[in-house]
């Protein structure tokens, strides 16, 4: 599939404290409050996908337990357990907890203020996967549910393993690299374990940027973007978790992950003028009041076009009847949208604002 680039999106290359002056918070959880999770913004992911086992040779159930996961004293702590719990008819030997977010967004600036647990066979990780994943028990798969992995993609803001303590690593799986990734780098953190770091991602359209504490240590920015380096123009989710793999330790007990807070910021100031690409799509007006007018070339004509809010809200859904169509959007929430048009494996998205 090829994907003409054609979203506008500034700020890119900004420091952290310009971020912050730049961009605007849309989505957070501080964790604070005492007890379960909360609800609205967090799922328990705990079905077994393949009947009796997880991924990756991993050996823990993951429960919706408060023993697993809870919040207290202003943190999320994910806790990984050595204890024989039986499950979907499955019996294991260690316990944890796997959060998916009921929160999907397209491009912004991610922070996670962490420890990480300590001990060799964990396996601690913060990341998102593609909203449209088609995965077992996940939360979104049902719903949004259109692809499997790695063409969903996978960002893994950060991932660590106890038998390498201080180091931890950010990595991309996309269908060009998947498994054993080549896309991915970390850096030696000292403290990994004994103090909070602020771990970092920058999403834009042309790349991803990760840092600890302010530290770049990869940047992912392929020179051909397409669906198969590329499947990064679709709302992703957050994923939280520790999981435990084979050579977990007989004298390890129980160690967690906690999370000070995770924080979503996006820039809401674009470039809006009319943009013409190669292949003659337009949009206009952009900012649109009630409508939006789409001219297409004849080649795509009977398109799909499809509007998404932020949050992964699929809001419009229709094909493309003529070379002039009208979107009426005055039932939209003044904000970002993204635009899809799609037609024999060429994609264009767009970013819209509603005035």
């Amino acid at each position: 599939m090829r994907i003409f680039r054609v979203l506008l999106f500034l700020g890119m290359g900004l420091t952290m404290s310009a971020q912050q002056e730049n961009y605007e918070l849309v989505w957070a959880d501080e964790f604070n409050g005492n007890g379960a999770i909360d609800a609205t913004k967090w799922y328990h992911q705990t079905q077994l996908p393949n009947g009796d086992s997880w991924y990756n040779g991993e050996i823990q159930h993951y429960t919706n337990r408060t023993e697993n996961s809870f919040v207290s004293e202003g943190t999320l702590k994910i806790v990984a357990k050595s204890e024989n719990f039986t499950d979907q008819g499955v019996t294991k030997t260690h316990t944890s907890a796997r959060l998916n977010s009921k929160y999907a967004f397209t491009y912004g600036y991610v922070e996670i203020r962490a420890k990480l647990p300590i001990g060799i066979g964990t396996w601690p990780a913060m990341w998102t996967l593609g909203q449209n994943i088609i995965e077992t028990g996940g939360y979104w798969s049902d719903t949004m549910g259109t692809v499997s992995w790695p063409a969903c993609g996978e960002i893994d803001i950060m991932e660590h393993w106890g038998d390498n303590q201080n180091f931890v690593q950010s990595a991309m799986h996309t269908p060009s690299s998947f498994g054993d990734t080549q896309n991915k780098g970390g850096q030696v953190i000292p403290t990994v374990s004994s103090a909070f770091h602020i771990y970092s991602l920058e999403w834009t359209p042309e790349q991803m940027v990760f840092k600890v504490d302010g530290v770049e240590h990869y940047t992912y920015n392929p020179s051909n973007q397409n669906a198969a380096t590329w499947p990064f123009d679709a709302p992703q989710y957050f994923l939280l978790n520790v999981a435990i793999l084979p050579n977990i330790s007989d004298a390890f007990d129980e160690s967690a992950l906690e999370i000070d807070y995770i924080r979503v910021f996006q820039d809401p100031t674009l470039s809006v003028e009319e943009v013409t690409v190669a292949n003659g799509i337009q949009l206009f007006p952009n900012p649109a009041i009630n409508t939006l007018s789409v001219r297409v070339p004849a080649a795509f004509v009977g398109a799909k076009a499809r509007m998404y809010s932020l949050t992964g809200q699929e809001l419009y859904n229709a094909d493309i009847q003529n070379e002039n169509t009208t979107i009426d959007v005055s039932g939209f929430a003044k904000g970002l949208y993204i635009l899809t048009i799609e037609k024999e494996g060429e994609s264009v998205t767009r970013k819209v604002v509603k005035q």
